[in-house]
Formats: C-alpha cells, sequence, structure tokens
C-alpha cells in the first residue's frame, strides 16, 4: 500500500452554462416536461433544493419498484437505454444543466419509456435530503451510477471532483444494503481515487478488491477495478476518451450494514 494520501476533499462539482434551450427543445419541455421532471422546492442557490424538501419518489413514477438513481446522464442514452431494457425498474436522473435534462426528456419521449424521470438538481446537494433518514425508506436505490463524471483535470481543482470521501457517505444514503455503486472514468488519476473513496468506507465493499492492478497507480491502494459492466452502453463520453487514448476504468462497489 502506498503511503500517498491524497485529500480527497469536494466543493461544487460543475460549472454553470448556458441555459437557452432553443424552440425545438421549448417545445418539448412544454409538451411533456411536466410528464418527466420532478419539481421540488427550491434552495437558497440555483439548482440546489429545499433543506426541508419531501419529495415521494412512488407518487412521481406512479409506483414502487427496483430504483437506479443516475448522476449527469448527458443527453440520456444510458439512462434511456436501460429504461427499455428493464421496463419494470424506476430510472431517476439528476442533471444540473437546463438543455441536458431538455435532451433527456426529448430522448425519452422518442423511445416511448415511461419508467424515467429527472431532476434539474446539484446531485451533491439534493440527495442527502432526498434519501434522508425518514425519507422514501421504501424506495432505497438499487443502483447508483456515477458514470464519467466532470474529471476536473488540473490538480488545483481536484477539490471539485464528485466523488469524495464526502460523496461516498451520500452514496451510502442513497443505496438500499446489497446495492451497487457503479461508476467509469477515462481519467486514471480519477479511478484511483474512486477506488479509494470505496476502500475507505465503511459502509462498502469492493468486490474486485486487488484486481485488475494498474501499473502507475498513485492512488493509496492497488487494483480493485471491476471489469466493465456490460450493461453500460458505449456513449460519447466513453468514446472521446478511447479515440484520445486513454483507458477505460470500472469501479464497483456493495452498500453493506454499517
Amino acid at each position: 500500500m502506498s503511503e500517498q494520501h491524497p485529500n480527497y476533499g469536494r466543493i461544487r462539482s460543475f460549472t454553470r452554462r448556458g441555459s437557452r434551450l432553443g424552440d425545438k427543445y421549448d417545445a418539448v419541455m412544454e409538451k411533456h416536461g411536466s410528464r418527466y421532471v420532478i419539481d421540488y422546492p427550491e434552495g437558497p442557490a440555483q439548482t440546489t433544493i429545499a433543506e426541508d424538501a419531501s419529495i415521494d419518489l412512488e407518487a412521481a413514477f406512479g409506483r414502487r419498484g427496483p430504483l437506479v438513481v443516475e448522476i449527469g446522464p448527458g443527453s440520456g442514452e444510458q439512462t434511456i437505454a436501460a429504461a427499455l431494457d428493464r421496463p419494470e425498474w424506476n430510472f431517476l436522473a439528476l442533471e444540473a444543466w437546463a438543455p441536458g435534462v431538455a435532451r433527456c426528456v426529448n430522448a425519452a419521449v422518442r423511445a416511448g419509456v415511461h419508467n424515467v424521470r429527472l431532476m434539474e438538481v446539484d446531485a451533491a446537494q439534493a440527495l442527502p435530503i432526498l434519501f434522508r433518514e425518514g425519507e422514501n425508506q421504501n424506495q432505497r436505490a438499487r443502483e447508483l451510477w456515477t458514470f464519467f463524471p466532470d474529471p476536473w483535470r488540473k490538480k488545483r481543482h481536484h477539490k471539485r471532483r464528485l466523488v469524495s470521501d464526502e460523496f461516498g457517505t451520500t452514496a451510502a444514503l442513497v443505496l438500499e444494503v446489497g446495492g451497487t455503486w457503479r461508476m467509469a472514468t477515462d481519467w486514471a488519476d480519477y479511478a484511483w481515487q474512486m477506488r479509494d473513496v470505496v476502500h475507505n468506507s465503511p459502509q462498502f465493499r469492493n468486490p474486485f478488491s486487488l484486481k485488475n492492478p494498474d501499473p502507475a497507480d498513485q492512488g493509496q491502494y492497488q487494483g480493485g477495478f471491476a471489469d466493465r459492466w456490460q450493461g453500460r452502453v458505449m456513449t460519447r463520453f466513453e468514446r472521446r476518451g478511447i479515440e484520445a487514448g486513454r483507458k477505460i476504468y470500472d469501479i464497483e462497489a456493495i452498500r453493506v450494514s454499517g
């Protein structure tokens, strides 16, 4: 084990961008937004949810079913493919960028899926409220997906990365015992960080511990990288990483009691 102990702290993990939708997506949201997008009482800052908010996810989906939470769905490729493949499951996608939400709604409408809901929120701020103790106790997630989050490549910006020890606690709150947290990235040092977060959390077990070591690993531990999850579709984010010659890392964590 390495003697290095990097600081994996976190602040806001995304940058606000322009939110003009354009005529196409304005029309999609006007017609279909209320069906797919969950409203919430707003917090003090943009894309934050009020601390005392209570969201009934079972009511939002109109049913109870195994739940998947995806953070940063992009244009919805992964969410929609999975929703089509598992119609009996519910899929909640959290996206902080308004055009991204609109694109996901558009993709859901085109695919004809009814088991997808979206929230335009900062996931790190919203998830501890959505899944706090006493809320949605019967609707903890079966899976949590964090695929290709913003890598914040410069070292001075690493503190903005979503996956941190603090967020590991949030991930555990979201998942039912036995649930799976799936992550993927094409940035090696972020993959090491993700693996370290899982390894250091008493609330998770890494079923790939010590497997698939990376010779260049500069994290706290060695190995612990998963085989590519077959349920993950090839999105443009992964394709860009491959085209740039970067290795794709998968990390898998199982929620344990405690």
